[in-house]
């Protein structure tokens, strides 16, 4: 039996509960990293130092290493680069341009076919005989920006997801350099590519350097992080999908947030103070509440603005159609 990946149930820490009529019916627990704006570790929460797979919170190293590699993305381009997109049509439609600028069509994707998560767009594909298509897979827009890459760097496109591709190389290179960290393992990602294994720790530290970073800077690396985050902030519908939580929290808060499969969160706040967990259980249904708690007892966002917009973030429990419980914060974080 594999031994290598993340902290066990010994080392988690209590994150988040959810009550049902006033009785506590499930408990979250997992790790977590609070790194303060100058980029040291403030709070410790489990295990945070043990290495994770961060999923999705890896895109905007990958993104990162894209622009990199001599490509210009600017916009809702640079946004789907690190998004999770829910598939919307204009989700779609902006892939579907960067694939253009590439020179390829959809077909050249490595990403598997999928319904959109989004509920209009995908019952509107159905009803018309649409079946799972490679462009509504909610990292398409990540896929499309290393075809970019490749087409601008004459790399060959058929093998672009192998860990030895020039493209991921270059990933594994930003992934490190951000994180201060060797991967620990890498694994085949949901969507095909690779994904590296880091500590909770070093995943924030990747995450506060892209925050902080400018693009003004005169270090390429920096000028790309500054230009992707400031895309983000001016674009956040693309990294997530309109009402979505990631999205919420970037246009409502300020929060530079990306979340991950299997419970993975990194949120950074204005003044680059940054949040980065991991639910064990790998729900990722109270990661958002528990990173912006983090952030608010950090003192990098205010109690009122998030309490604000929390009922917009589906934390509501439901028994006849009435609301009976929440998903709320554990007394022990």
């Amino acid at each position: 039996m594999a031994q290598l990946g993340t902290f066990t149930a010994d080392d988690a820490h209590e994150l988040a509960v959810v009550t049902r009529s006033g009785f506590v019916e499930s408990r979250h627990v997992g790790s977590a990293v609070v790194l303060d704006q100058h980029g040291e570790v403030q709070r410790r929460v489990g295990a945070p130092e043990k290495p994770i797979f961060p999923r999705s919170s890896l895109k905007p190293f990958q993104a990162i290493a894209v622009l990199n590699s001599g490509v210009q993305l600017h916009g809702a381009h640079a946004v789907l680069a690190t998004a999770s997109h829910t598939g919307t049509m204009k989700h779609m439609s902006t892939v579907r341009a960067m694939l253009a600028t590439a020179g390829v069509s959809e077909d050249a994707l490595r990403c598997p076919p999928a319904l959109p998560q989004d509920e209009p767009t995908r019952t509107d594909m159905i009803r018309q005989g649409v079946g799972p298509q490679r462009i509504a897979m909610n990292c398409s827009g990540k896929h499309a920006a290393m075809l970019l890459a490749c087409a601008a760097n004459g790399w060959e496109t058929e093998s672009y997801l192998h860990p030895e591709h020039p493209m991921q190389r270059a990933v594994r290179d930003t992934v490190e350099r951000f994180t201060g960290e060797k991967p620990a393992a890498t694994a085949i990602d949901g969507c095909g590519a690779p994904v590296f294994a880091v500590s909770l720790v070093g995943l924030a530290r990747g995450i506060a350097r892209v925050r902080t970073s400018s693009p003004s800077s005169p270090f390429a690396i920096y000028r790309n992080a500054g230009v992707l985050v400031d895309a983000v902030l001016e674009d956040p519908w693309g990294i997530q999908g309109p009402g979505t939580p990631n999205t919420l929290v970037i246009e409502r808060l300020g929060v530079f947030a990306k979340l991950g499969a299997e419970g993975v969160m990194a949120m950074a706040a204005a003044d680059g103070t940054t949040v980065a967990l991991k639910v064990l259980d790998g729900s990722g249904r109270a990661a958002t509440l528990v990173g912006l708690e983090l952030l608010v007892r950090a003192g990098a966002l205010d109690r009122g603005d998030v309490d604000d917009l929390l009922p917009e973030l589906g934390l509501a429990v439901t028994g006849g159609g009435a609301t009976v419980g929440q998903i709320e914060v554990s007394s022990s974080l």
